[in-house]
């Protein structure tokens, strides 16, 4: 029976609740619930999203599970669904902007996820396994698979390494492939709403910004925290991994070296910075969410009711250029992959996917310990084993392994 669209939203909570890990760990997670568990999409389909959100700025996994609000049921189920998704990881790294100053910072190094990052790494070698029998069929896409695993291993923290690869790929395979559509092309006509929308908010912030720094407005912090924000929500390519730094770099060293000059800049301490940027890839949701906690951080100064209002400014100005340029552009990729030169570019991209799922997981693996004579790796090697055999053979829901695997964490830390 297909699930409701109450039923989908209530899959896209427990997703939003248990999705630890990261971009490409999220997307083996969306594999294993809506294409496996609950058949709301294809493995080609998700596989499809996923590499087109990869080529936008903007936070991926949160576009991919957007889009598959778009395709339920329109625009109106995909707002849902990324509020959804959303709301949680901000709603807790908003919060702890709040308790931060409260709590000793060496009490979050919490027994508790300890396990997360070889959990992380059991779910992408199950999907790039999944989307390996799937994507590599002969020898181009064997070729595009192993040289995009090489290369975005090696430049993997350079944010246009994903983007660049995917659109190589994508040209090799529309140039080597003899795939054709079946799909007749018919003319779309384009919607403008979300580009338009996207451009004035832009443009309108960037405008403010200028005006209340030149006039000295009373409350023009507020407006310089939704358009430096959404200014990195608009351009930034490649992830959390290039958000996290990009934020530290602009709230907290290049405001530090500033402040004497412009005293009302935007700024985040770099102890915070720092505390924020550990304690995200802890929670569940998008690590894009530490926009909410920077956001509360940079206002904390101003009272209790601003400090909440820039929890609030952070969240819905780092999300909602991810938003609007998804819904321009995928009717318009929707539309040109009907033309055989472009249908042919998806053998390249799904194998370039798949090579950067495991180059994703490799990088995961460089940093938990496995070999090292400790009882952790031994933990470590078991988790990964366990986490690739429980979704490939069985059908136990991924929040299920999610949740016995912090289980697990906080019992062999605090008792073994």
């Amino acid at each position: 029976m297909p699930l409701s669209k109450i039923q989908f939203l209530k899959l896209v909570l427990l997703h939003s609740l248990t999705a630890f890990g990261g971009p490409q760990a999220h997307f083996a997670m969306m594999l294993k619930t809506f294409v496996h568990q609950f058949k709301i999409v294809t493995e080609a389909e998700l596989m499809e999203y996923n590499a087109f959100c990869q080529i936008l700025p903007g936070a991926s996994s949160t576009q991919t599970i957007t889009l598959l609000g778009l395709q339920k049921g329109g625009v109106a189920l995909a707002f849902l669904t990324l509020l959804i998704w959303i709301l949680p990881a901000c709603i807790l790294m908003g919060g702890f902007s709040f308790i931060l100053v409260m709590i000793d910072r060496r009490s979050l190094n919490a027994h508790l996820f300890q396990f997360i990052p070889a959990l992380a790494a059991g779910f992408l070698l199950y999907a790039s396994y999944i989307a390996f029998q799937f994507s590599v069929k002969n020898r181009v896409t064997w070729l595009i698979f192993l040289i995009s695993t090489i290369l975005v291993f090696i430049f993997f923290r350079n944010p246009g390494i994903i983007p660049a690869v995917i659109l190589v790929s994508g040209i090799v395979g529309s140039i080597r492939s003899k795939e054709t559509p079946k799909l007749a092309v018919t003319p779309i006509k384009i919607k403008w709403w979300s580009i338009v929308l996207f451009l004035i908010i832009y443009l309108i912030s960037g405008s403010l910004t200028e005006t209340a720094k030149k006039n000295e407005w009373e409350y023009r912090k507020p407006i310089a925290l939704f358009e430096s924000t959404y200014r990195m929500g608009s351009l930034v390519f490649g992830g959390g991994q290039v958000l996290l730094p990009m934020m530290y770099e602009q709230y907290s060293y290049r405001a530090e070296a500033v402040k004497h000059r412009e005293p009302n800049a935007i700024s985040v301490k770099a102890e915070d910075m720092y505390t924020g940027m550990g304690m995200v890839r802890a929670m569940p949701g998008p690590v894009f969410s530490i926009a909410s906690f920077t956001g509360g951080m940079a206002l904390k100064d101003m009272g209790g009711a601003m400090q909440f209002l820039g929890c609030c400014i952070g969240m819905i100005a780092i999300f909602l250029p991810s938003a609007l340029m998804v819904f321009f552009f995928f009717p318009i990729w929707n539309y040109l992959k009907k033309y055989p030169g472009v249908y042919r570019s998806l053998s390249g991209i799904n194998a370039s996917v798949t090579g950067i799922m495991l180059a994703s997981c490799f990088f995961i693996l460089k940093d938990i310990s496995l070999i090292a004579p400790k009882t952790i790796s031994v933990w470590n090697i078991a988790i990964i084993i366990a986490t690739f055999v429980l979704n490939l053979k069985t059908k136990i829901p991924a929040p299920v392994i999610v949740v016995a695997c912090l289980l697990l964490g906080f019992l062999v830390g605090n008792f073994g």
